[in-house]
């Protein structure tokens, strides 16, 4: 048996041998939450400060001890952010195999063997992430630590499954997403793939036909895409181009508003559930046609800050997300910076994991001078039209440039009027606005993500 193919059977065992205990883990109440955390927390301080050394200053000057420290400690430590973490990263790293030129030159070899799961150090599984917002981040994982990952977006969804009896070979599970297992979405269906599911990949960056044939093939019983690519498929099923029911629809690694969940239940007869992941390390779900999702911070710790860096009062939304990792040991973010924007709901009944709607990301904000448009604007403008299944708005001096993907009948003046009204109605002056029909959005090569707000540089 090849190296990666016994990592791929020991990972797949470690997500089964894990699922029990998660199991139990999704009603834990806060209390129970908050004392796994604190626990957790003087793991990972504890380890950091013996096998790091930017992590060993920063727990010194701040006066924390690894040992005793609580969760009332940890806003004494300072916050981390992605550009000083790729400058120190071989300070950063607990693990000396894994150097910048090392994970680097790990993803080049990656790529150039056109994208399949590959480990370093024999162990370990470098995944890269962002460069949208002009910094680009390389995480490493232990496999075992990255079951742990796994299961913080995907237990609820495993757990069903297992109660059901899989068949023979698996669940069959359609993906799109990611066209390299440099992405987490492509890595971890690569890894888990097994008795429990029978996961069958596709990129996102395929042409629209070629994606709906893989899925078509695959014949899932569940389906996982980004949510742009899902609206999409959405549009095909309705039009009779895509034959395929599965019992399960899932949106992934992209926002997911209100209005492309219901065109995706509509199209497929089923209410879809969104699962939020980060390769750094946060994840969580939320149920099928439900908003909020529920945050697995019992394997990370999140912080809700403002742009100052100060905590959110209830029913504020936040301009930044501060996590610590409790599961990734071999490259540790304590505090670390997501610009993710998220606002938190009220707990819920029957657990105490933070709630959240991650309502887009601080770098999707449009500035014109001192007027600041937050991205639900021109969601909620373009969200009239049905006959836009995809777009792409680019800040212009004085407005937008829009890329539209037809679904159906569309008129760029009626798009561009009601997008225009949307500025201005926020305050920008006599915006002018563009709009043209393409035949698709351009994605990211590597992650096949496409971005949907595009600010001025």
């Amino acid at each position: 048996m090849t190296l990666v193919a016994d990592l791929r059977a020991r990972s797949h065992a470690d997500l089964l041998a894990k699922l029990p205990a998660h199991a139990e883990r999704v009603g834990w109440d806060a209390a129970r939450i908050r004392a796994h955390q604190e626990a957790g927390l003087r793991t990972l301080l504890a380890h950091a400060h013996e096998r790091s050394p930017w992590h060993r200053a920063r727990i010194a000057a701040a006066g924390v001890d690894p040992a005793t420290a609580t969760l009332a400690d940890l806003p004494r430590l300072p916050v981390m952010r992605k550009p000083e973490m790729m400058a120190h990263y071989d300070e950063v790293v607990t693990d000396p195999r894994l150097t910048r030129a090392a994970v680097e030159d790990h993803l080049q070899q990656v790529a150039a063997a056109g994208g399949p799961l590959r480990f370093l150090a024999g162990d370990h599984v470098v995944l890269a992430s962002g460069g949208s917002s002009g910094v680009r981040g390389v995480f490493a994982w232990r496999w075992d630590a990255l079951t742990d990952l796994a299961l913080g977006c995907l237990r609820r969804s495993l757990l069903a499954a297992r109660a059901l009896g899989p068949p023979p070979g698996g669940f069959p599970y359609a993906l799109v997403a990611a066209p390299s297992a440099v992405h987490a979405t492509r890595a971890m269906a690569e890894l888990f793939s097994g008795t429990l599911i029978d996961v069958h990949a596709a990129s996102a960056t395929w042409p629209l036909a070629r994606i709906v044939a893989a899925v078509e093939a695959a014949r899932p019983l569940a389906l996982t895409a980004y949510p742009s690519v899902l609206v999409r498929l959405a549009e095909e099923r309705r039009a009779g181009r895509l034959d395929a029911a599965p019992l399960a629809v899932t949106g992934s690694s992209e926002a997911f508003p209100p209005e492309a969940r219901a065109a995706v239940a509509e199209a497929f007869g089923v209410a879809p559930a969104n699962v939020y992941g980060t390769t750094e390390g946060l994840g969580g779900s939320a149920q099928p046609g439900e908003d909020p999702i529920d945050l697995a911070t019992d394997m990370t710790i999140v912080e809700l800050v403002d742009a100052a860096g100060r905590p959110v009062p209830p029913g504020v939304a936040a301009d930044r997300a501060l996590i610590t990792n409790l599961a990734n040991l071999a490259q540790p973010l304590v505090r670390y910076e997501l610009t993710d924007r998220m606002l938190a709901h009220p707990p819920a009944p029957d657990h105490g994991y933070l709630r959240v709607s991650v309502e887009g990301r601080a770098d999707e904000v449009l500035a014109y001078g001192a007027v600041t448009v937050e991205p639900i604007v021109l969601r909620a403008a373009l969200a009239r039209f049905p006959g836009v299944a995809e777009y792409q708005v680019r800040q212009t001096a004085r407005g937008a440039d829009v890329d539209a993907v037809p679904a159906g009948p569309c008129d760029e003046g009626s798009v561009g009027d009601e997008v225009a009204a949307a500025l201005a109605a926020a305050g920008v002056d006599a915006p002018r606005v563009r709009v043209r029909l393409v035949e698709a959005i351009a994605r990211d090569p590597a992650t096949g993500k496409a971005r949907r707000i595009v600010p001025r540089p």
